[in-house]
């Protein structure tokens, strides 16, 4: 999903220049414009698949909000039960993170923001559950050379 704003083409354009018209969608959602009727909006099945997961991401937000009991990472862990597998540090840090993704994608039009956080977070606390993240990691001096193959 870029940034660019929505382009309004004629449905002449559609049957005359389609591949054009269909690669607009692709980077973009396309208003295509009627005389008999109601504009329509083409867009790439990410783009409508996006915003549908960001209105349900909203919609757990808004039960989040209507909950008045604890803190918001202890109604979010309500909402998103994956979010128990990390520490009480974590949960703190993904509930704020989340809602300031959202905010972003909302008033932006951007709903990568916003999924690509919850996505970031959840896979987080998968690896936490799965034991992963553990072991001490023992970082290489940046003067050490390390042997490739």
């Amino acid at each position: 999903m870029t940034i660019a704003a929505m382009t309004t083409r004629r449905s002449s354009d559609l049957s005359k220049h389609s591949a054009e018209v269909f690669a607009e969608a692709e980077d973009h959602p396309v208003t295509v414009t009627r005389r008999d009727g109601e504009a329509l909006v083409l867009m790439s099945q990410r783009e409508a698949e996006g915003r549908s997961r960001l209105l349900n991401f909203a919609a757990q937000l808004i039960t989040v909000t209507l909950d008045d009991t604890g803190s918001l990472a202890e109604r979010m862990s309500r909402a998103f039960p994956w979010m128990l597998a990390l520490s009480p540090a974590d949960r703190e840090s993904c509930a704020q993170d989340l809602v300031d993704a959202a905010r972003a994608s909302f008033s932006t039009d951007q709903p990568h923001l916003a999924i690509a956080e919850l996505t970031s977070w959840k896979e987080t606390a998968t690896a936490v559950a799965a034991g992963l993240g553990g072991a001490d990691v023992e970082w290489l001096d940046e003067d050490e050379s390390v042997e490739r193959p």
